[in-house]
């Protein structure tokens, strides 16, 4: 069967087209009596307007495009949820797509998006360059997530690393630990500032800092433990982990299994972000907690600042992160 049209629906109304379209963009020229009637016929019919169509006749555009980074990290999918919901509350409609963590796949993703000409875009956690982020922002307002920008045409929300990375050395140290390795992200853009709060949280206690290159996954994480099993012995190998993110704890935990490790007898282990996985229950992981659906409301909030405000001034959110202790964590030897 065949899908009902505009032309169908002005039919079934006894109107003109050009009327049912007025009612579809929610226009206050039309009757009360006749957006009634109109309203009725297209749902008789099963009438969907076409939103693509609809904000490309109108010149206005009520489509936000989501790329998110990586869909395998439920970090994200936390994001996304609080965008929903705020994009609901704004009568936003959302576009996701991926960029598979590979720059030339975002690419392609931020383009595909914005062939859609989307009222804005949002990015979670790209790896693109600067150049690529601040030529998408010339064609539709922009906001970053997990990213910093210093543009005045793109927003940014982010929690604070440094402060969440300090967070987990203190809890650490509170227990007696002295022997604390960091596993930092790599490349990605939130990695920076968590390796400096670790630096600075080590430092501030007197201890020696000590960073293995990882990745946000848990392979790298598991990549990482054993690197670690061939530079320490049983008796001088590190106490404690601070991981770049909870899938990478997930990996270095898989590995200190495999050597003969527990955790957190032998090994107490840090994530971060707080997301679904860190809590089920034969994981129990302590882990540092990033708002996550507040900063995908505060996304898409932002957003409809620019659009439906005409706000110009940038913003910058930076949200506070917290300790959420479970079972991956105790005194050292316990």
């Amino acid at each position: 069967m065949a899908r009902p049209t505009m032309e169908d629906v002005a039919e079934r109304a006894g109107v003109s087209r050009a009327l049912v379209s007025l009612v579809m963009r929610e226009s206050p020229k039309v009757s009360e009596h006749r957006r009634r009637a109109v309203l009725e016929a297209a749902k008789d019919l099963g009438y969907q307007p076409h939103i693509l169509a609809r904000s490309l006749a109108s010149r206005t555009s009520n489509i936000v495009g989501v790329m998110v980074s990586d869909l395998r990290n439920a970090f994200f999918a936390d994001v996304v949820e609080g965008m929903d919901a705020a994009a609901q509350d704004s009568g936003l409609e959302l576009i996701l797509n991926t960029g598979r963590r590979s720059a030339a796949r975002e690419r392609t993703a931020l383009e595909s998006l914005l062939s859609f000409r989307p009222g804005g875009v949002i990015l979670l956690s790209p790896i693109l360059p600067a150049a690529a982020i601040r030529e998408a922002a010339q064609q539709a307002p922009l906001v970053l997530v997990s990213r910093s920008s210093t543009v005045a045409d793109i927003d940014t929300v982010n929690d604070d690393g440094e402060i969440g990375a300090g967070l987990a050395v203190d809890h650490l140290v509170s227990l007696g630990h002295r022997r604390i390795v960091h596993l930092d992200g790599g490349a990605a853009f939130t990695s920076a500032p968590r390796r400096k709060g670790y630096r600075a949280a080590m430092t501030r206690h007197g201890l020696e800092p000590m960073v293995i290159p990882s990745e946000h996954t848990d392979s790298a994480g598991m990549i990482a433990v054993r690197k670690l099993l061939n530079l320490f012995s049983r008796s001088d190998f590190p106490t404690a982990l601070v991981c770049g993110n909870d899938f990478n704890a997930v990996g270095a935990m898989s590995a200190l299994e495999e050597a003969g490790l527990r955790v957190p007898e032998d090994v107490s282990v840090i994530g971060y972000d707080n997301t679904s996985l860190a809590a089920l229950r034969h994981l129990a992981l302590t882990t540092i907690d990033q708002p996550r659906v507040q900063m995908g409301r505060l996304a898409v909030e932002a957003l409809a600042e620019r659009l439906r405000d005409g706000r110009t001034a940038p913003i910058r959110r930076r949200l506070q992160p917290s300790l959420v202790v479970r079972s991956t964590t105790s005194a050292p030897g316990h």
